[in-house]
């Protein structure tokens, strides 16, 4: 027979499991954010393509391509605006699964 205790047992389990989030190597990110590898994986790989852009903008000033840095700045500049508002819809999203758990869960 399930009982109260159990039940609030239970849930206190799933808020412990879920509070396990996987750490991230990630320039930008904080770690609650991350919530599985799938995550992780496609931070990371956003977070290269910002450094490379990054890069090419430094290296296309040394050789005084001062639009095309400026250009690449942009892009990257861009890219992590992006990169933020993905993070919050998602754990905007996460909070809004959560809200709709019921409590026996």
């Amino acid at each position: 027979m399930i009982t109260r205790s159990k039940l609030a047992e239970q849930l206190r389990d799933y808020q412990i499991r879920s509070k396990h989030d996987l750490a991230s190597v990630s320039l930008f990110s904080n770690s609650n954010l991350a919530s599985s590898r799938v995550d992780v994986a496609i931070f990371v790989i956003w977070e290269l393509v910002i450094l490379a852009f990054f890069v090419f903008s430094v290296v296309s000033l040394y050789f005084m391509h001062i639009k095309l840095a400026i250009i690449l700045l942009c892009i990257t500049l861009l890219l992590v605006l992006c990169m933020k508002i993905t993070k919050q819809v998602k754990l905007a999203r996460k909070k809004q699964r959560r809200m709709l758990l019921p409590l026996s869960m």
